[in-house]
C-alpha cells in the first residue's frame, strides 16, 4: 500500500495540474472571445463604410 504522505502528494499534484489546465482553457477562451468581438467590430465598420 501506498504511504499516506505520498499518495497526498499525488493528490495535490493531480488537483494543480488539473487547476492549470482549466486556467489554461479559460484563458484560451477569454483570447478567442476578445478576437471575435474585435473582428465583429471591424466587419461592422466594413459595412457602415
Amino acid at each position: 500500500m501506498i504511504p499516506y504522505e505520498t499518495s497526498l502528494k499525488f493528490m495535490i499534484g493531480g488537483y494543480a495540474v488539473m487547476f492549470s489546465i482549466l486556467v489554461i482553457y479559460f484563458v484560451s477562451l477569454w483570447v478567442r472571445w476578445r478576437n471575435l468581438i474585435r473582428e465583429w467590430q471591424a466587419l461592422q465598420e466594413e459595412q457602415e463604410n
